[in-house]
């Protein structure tokens, strides 16, 4: 009996190095399309051994745009930039793990918190010469903006949050994070998940990151199917988002000690980070700062009102003093 289930054992064992295998070859060949069909778009720094990636366009006072989980910073390059780059230096970056900025090597199996993501692009916008910005973060990158304008205030001269996490929810993530943040998850499911994903299968998660509103046409081309699926984003992400509760419940303390120009924009159909969880908290918890709900508008302001985005950044920027 126990011969026969070391057998088994051995077998599974060699089963899953074999399928893992599998997988890891065929993800090597979606990086490398991925790099071939949505290259890199701007330019790269080394930031104390980690790869960062930005793109900047335009000239003005300094706004640094900050992506959301799973995304990378062509999410801005899809129509926002093009609409401030005269009016501002728009400078955006992949945040580690995501795009083609690398995962900070002390934290790749751990996730890396909002806190250690902000030093490492604030490092970097110091080394482009960033003085006196406003910061804006998309849902995640809310986060990691207020961690930012918390730790690194000498940049930061005002703050937009676009259906950004800033405060504690209830309950957990739910079975997918649960699983994807396992041994099992990390190392079998996500990776089987990235060389399997379809362009049927992005293009439905897309939509459920859009939904009520419907994503517009082009954006899955412009960010790319291989990108959007890649495993390393798949896994960062994953871990990330897993490990953010505890730091939004640490950072939040905090948030009456922000004394710069606050704009918040939240639509109220958003389920994914919702309007009364975060944005209208926020909004009581920094003193002076401006809430905009968007009626009709699910997790994506920056594509589904885009007016209002620019208006937001605007008063920003003008209650900075840097218009």
């Amino acid at each position: 009996m126990r011969k026969g289930l070391k057998i088994l054992l051995v077998g599974l064992v060699g089963l899953i190095a074999a399928c893992a295998a599998t997988v890891e070859g065929t993800n090597v060949k979606t990086d490398q399309t991925a790099a071939a069909k949505t290259p890199p778009s701007g330019q790269f720094l080394d930031i104390d051994g980690t790869k960062v990636h930005y793109q900047i366009e335009g000239a003005g006072p300094d706004l640094v745009l900050i992506h959301g989980a799973g995304g990378s910073l062509r999410d801005f390059t899809f129509s926002l930039s093009d609409k401030l780059k005269s009016r501002y230096r728009v400078i955006m970056f992949d945040r580690p793990g995501h795009g083609y900025t690398d995962r900070i090597a002390s934290r790749a199996n751990l996730g890396e918190t909002p806190q250690e993501q902000a030093a490492l692009l604030s490092k970097a916008a110091d080394k482009l010469g960033v003085k006196r910005a406003v910061i804006v973060g998309h849902s995640y990158g809310g986060a990691v903006s207020l961690a930012w304008v918390l730790n690194h205030p000498q940049q930061a001269r005002g703050l937009v949050m676009l259906a950004g996490v800033s405060n504690e929810w209830q309950g957990d993530l739910g079975t997918y994070y649960r699983v994807s943040n396992s041994w099992f998850g990390r190392n079998i499911l996500l990776p089987t998940a990235s060389a399997l994903a379809s362009r049927q299968r992005v293009e439905d998660a897309i939509n459920g990151i859009f939904a009520p509103n419907p994503a517009p046409a082009g954006y899955l081309d412009h960010m790319g199917q291989e990108l959007s699926s890649n495993k390393t984003i798949l896994q960062s992400t994953t871990q990330q988002v897993n490990g953010l509760k505890p730091q939004i419940v640490a950072m939040q303390k905090r948030y009456a000690g922000i004394s710069i120009p606050v704009e918040i924009l939240h639509g109220d159909l958003d389920t994914t980070v919702p309007l009364d969880v975060h944005g209208r908290v926020l909004a009581k918890q920094v003193k002076g700062a401006n809430l905009t709900v968007l009626k009709g508008v699910g997790h994506m302001p920056q594509h589904i009102d885009e007016p209002a985005t620019i208006a937001a950044i605007n008063r920003a920027a003008k209650r900075a003093g840097l218009r």
